[in-house]
């Protein structure tokens, strides 16, 4: 059991850190750099439609399970300790309320792109 209560711990941790991101991009001193990356992660992580969906077998949950979560890490290093720690407790506050996860429709937007410009590459590159 102790391996299932890390593992428990793991996505409690991440979806955590997904929500502190979502802080600091709306955070006024965030520098941009950080910012961007927040937020392209933001609407990656909080988007309802996965990059690789999860019914194609292996690579599905490659995404959930390991980009993700780095991403979620690089982009909470680059951010400042002092602003880091104001998203945290703002991001506790929040799933302490039983709020669950925001959603963005920006993020489903950008996994929509990325769909359709590799469509369109792969059928001009098809022709």
């Amino acid at each position: 059991m102790s391996v299932l209560n890390d593992i428990r711990r793991w996505a409690r941790r991440v979806k955590r850190d997904a929500v502190t991101l979502w802080f600091a991009c709306r955070h006024p001193g965030t520098p941009w750099l950080p910012k961007a990356l927040a937020a392209f992660v933001v609407a990656y992580a909080l988007s309802p439609i996965d990059l690789i969906p999860d019914f194609i077998p292996v690579l599905g949950y490659v995404d959930d399970a390991l980009l993700l979560p780095a991403l979620i890490w690089l982009a909470i290093r680059m951010l400042p300790q002092e602003i880091l720690a104001d998203c945290r407790i703002k991001a506790d506050e929040w799933m302490s309320r039983g709020e669950g996860k925001p959603r963005s429709a920006w993020g489903a937007a950008l996994v929509i792109g990325i769909w359709l410009g590799a469509g369109a590459v792969l059928w001009a590159w098809l022709r």
